[in-house]
């Protein structure tokens, strides 16, 4: 059996509205000049990574390099695709 939602008027509390900072994934598909580093990271990360890329069907390792480049062009001050 569904359960029934019943929609109000009535407000729904506090809500704090947070900017969206990540692109949406069509935008990370950008093919770029890659430069391969030796990296350690901790264990920790290295686990959460692989657990979001599993569940998101993607490779870690990519989800890494996105986030550090999202993380540079946020930080560089300068205009680009990102």
């Amino acid at each position: 059996m569904k359960k029934t939602i019943k929609y109000t008027d009535e407000p729904i509390g506090d809500v704090k509205i947070i900017q969206d900072f990540l692109l949406p994934p069509k935008d990370l598909i950008l093919k770029e000049e890659n430069v391969k580093v030796t990296i350690s990271l901790t264990k920790e990360s290295v686990e959460f990574f692989k657990r979001e890329a599993k569940k998101h069907h993607t490779q870690y390792q990519k989800m890494i390099r996105n986030l550090l480049d999202i993380y540079a062009h946020k930080h560089s001050g300068k205009a680009s695709s990102l």
